[in-house]
């Protein structure tokens, strides 16, 4: 029988995706068009266990020396590990090796290295510009100006694909303002593909701006603290 911490992960997961399916039709969007994100930060192995035991395969880390237990702990192939963090030169092989997604990458050089360092046996890396869409200055992101001669010298690389953008904006208290926060991400992923470069996510939305992100037109949702309850404190 589970403990009360563990059942109560499934009764989250569940929780979650009710309001990610009320959210898409509130705002008239496609059914099952935005895709939940479990982020695993800061979380023991058996809470992740749980997760994946009631249907979650999508999971999120931000730091490498953390998620490369947790990876070689479910060797699935199902599983669909995501990297959400801040990319140092010095991990993008084990990220290129380990991943099947990177939602962060910020300039060429680490795109290049990815590229390089992904195993020719695997597909292509998945990956996601972070744009820094509030022009906050000690926020991980490229600024909107930057986005499109990135985007394009990431399109034509051969290991990589480049699927869309996310970002992290700044915290907003009303749902207007959220909305607006993301609607630049919006417009800019619109401008992307009128250049041709076919993307096709926009990960955008937290456990407290969710809603708004749906609004705007998210594809991808990023929940942790919703499903998992707090982090686990980290050195």
């Amino acid at each position: 029988m589970l403990g009360p911490t563990l059942s109560n992960i499934t009764k989250n997961l569940a929780e979650v995706k009710q309001q990610i399916h009320d959210a898409e039709v509130l705002f008239k969007r496609v059914p099952h068009s935005v895709f939940l994100l479990a982020v695993t930060k800061g979380q023991p192995i058996e809470k992740i266990e749980q997760a994946i035991l009631s249907g979650q395969l999508a999971l999120g880390e931000n730091h490498l020396q953390e998620a490369l237990p947790k990876i070689m702990a479910f060797p699935d192939k199902k599983l669909e590990w995501h990297f959400i963090g801040l990319i140092q030169r010095n991990k993008t092989k084990k990220i290129a090796e380990h991943f099947n997604w990177v939602h962060s990458v910020t300039d060429p050089y680490i795109a290049k290295r990815l590229s390089d360092q992904r195993p020719h046996h695997l597909p292509p890396l998945n990956i996601c510009l972070q744009v820094n869409v509030s022009q906050e200055k000690n926020k991980l992101g490229i600024p909107i100006a930057e986005a499109s001669a990135l985007a394009s010298y990431c399109a034509a690389l051969p290991h990589l694909k480049l699927r869309g953008l996310m970002t992290v904006p700044m915290i907003k208290k009303t749902f207007p303002e959220q909305r607006a926060e993301f609607a630049k991400l919006v417009a800019l992923f619109n401008d992307l593909n009128e250049k041709n470069l076919q993307l096709d996510t926009l990960s955008m939305g937290m456990s407290n701006d969710m809603q708004a992100a749906i609004a705007e037109g998210s594809t991808m949702v990023r929940i942790g603290t919703a499903i998992f309850g707090a982090r686990l404190s980290l050195p």
